[in-house]
């Protein structure tokens, strides 16, 4: 049986939304040796639509010259959770379409693959409610911004999960790892 790491920057009020506001704590060494110890493992990348749709054209053309991960990305097996992408390998090389969420599809991935999941809010809210998720990696980084897609978001029922570790980064960012409520 596979694991599922999901993997999130998010802000201290929650934010998970297109983290544009991570540029100003740049990317230390000890970030990428953290998520790369994420992405080690995984034999397939397990993404939404909208996260998909922002990575393709982020990391298809990137080089490992330019950047380490870029053999991981591009290279990886992508699995697309989509209602409505009809032709994820037209957009980006070695990508599926599962088609809409189905739990019992992503336990059957899971089955065979580690997966790997960042972004993707909307997905990953579900495969937290369907108990899929191994591992929450939240990179908190020490900024509030107020408004935006919150992993999270107010009325949800309430989620428990057990903490499973605490790293504190250069960059004053705190990487806070997450596993089911025992």
């Amino acid at each position: 049986m596979g694991v599922i790491r999901v993997h999130e920057f998010t802000t201290v009020d929650g934010v998970v939304d297109a983290p544009m506001w991570t540029m100003d704590y740049g990317f230390p060494d000890d970030l990428a040796a953290s998520i790369g110890a994420l992405t080690a493992p995984a034999t397939g990348i397990l993404l939404g639509r909208t996260t998909f749709e922002m990575f393709a054209p982020a990391w298809s053309a990137r080089t490992a010259e330019e950047d380490p991960g870029a053999p991981f990305f591009n290279d990886t097996t992508k699995y697309v959770v989509s209602s409505t992408l009809a032709d994820a390998e037209g957009v980006w090389r070695n990508s599926t379409t599962l088609g809409g969420y189905d739990a019992g599809r992503i336990r059957e991935l899971k089955a065979d693959h580690d997966l790997y999941v960042s972004g993707s809010a909307t997905l990953v809210r579900a495969l937290v409610d369907d108990g899929l998720v191994d591992e929450l990696h939240l990179y908190v980084y020490p900024v509030a911004v107020g408004s935006g897609i919150r992993l999270f978001p107010e009325g949800r029922p309430q989620t428990k999960l057990s903490l499973a570790g605490v790293e504190a980064l250069s960059n004053g960012v705190a990487h806070l790892t997450y596993g089911p409520a025992a």
